[in-house]
């Protein structure tokens, strides 16, 4: 759908990460105008809302530096080059939680901020449970420690925003709803 497309006359990047890049574009408005767009490239995400055969879920507490903060999410991670969604979440789920499991079902796709970037984030969610035996562990420059929670724990959480993200709010109120329609 490209009702009242911007064309780009000019693109310029003026930043390339690990993670992101930043590009400045010149666009032509559907009035004619001109005007500039900030946008940010990431390669994409995967989400993981991993739970237990008690009903628990498993997060992960993290520090979150842009927000100065730690905060509970589910575990989650950038795509590598390449990778399947799906082999992305599975290694997410053992880096973070040292966790595998015998189903990992693709709920939902979205955009994160669709304002200035086009990070698309892949939720799953992961079924049947094991500790892993060999497990790889988190990255060299990730510090995390589980908890498990309850729906209704972690909707309290997000009511006190200590769940405070958009990924981990959504999965969470996505097993409510399921709930929700199980029991009635």
């Amino acid at each position: 759908m490209k009702k009242f497309e911007e064309k780009t006359i000019k693109s310029e990047t003026l930043f390339k990460g690990k993670v992101i890049s930043l590009k400045v574009d010149d666009v032509q408005l559907p009035n004619g105008k001109t005007s500039k767009r900030e946008i940010i490239n990431h390669p994409g995400a995967v989400a993981v809302l991993a739970v237990k055969e008690d009903g628990k879920i498993i997060m992960v507490e993290q520090y979150r530096k842009a927000l100065e903060r730690s905060l509970l999410e589910i575990p989650a991670g950038k795509l590598d080059e390449g990778e399947e969604p799906k082999v992305t979440a599975e290694r997410e789920l053992e880096e973070e939680t040292g966790y595998g499991c015998k189903s990992m079902s693709h709920l939902i796709s979205f955009y994160t901020s669709p304002g200035f970037a086009d990070e698309l984030v892949h939720l799953y969610i992961a079924e049947g449970l094991y500790v892993m035996e060999d497990s790889k562990g988190t990255d060299e420059d990730e510090f995390v420690e589980l908890v498990e929670i309850t729906v209704d724990e972690a909707l309290n959480l997000i009511k006190n925003q200590v769940i405070y993200d958009a990924k981990t709010s959504y999965a969470v109120q996505y097993l409510q709803l399921q709930q929700a329609l199980k029991n009635s």
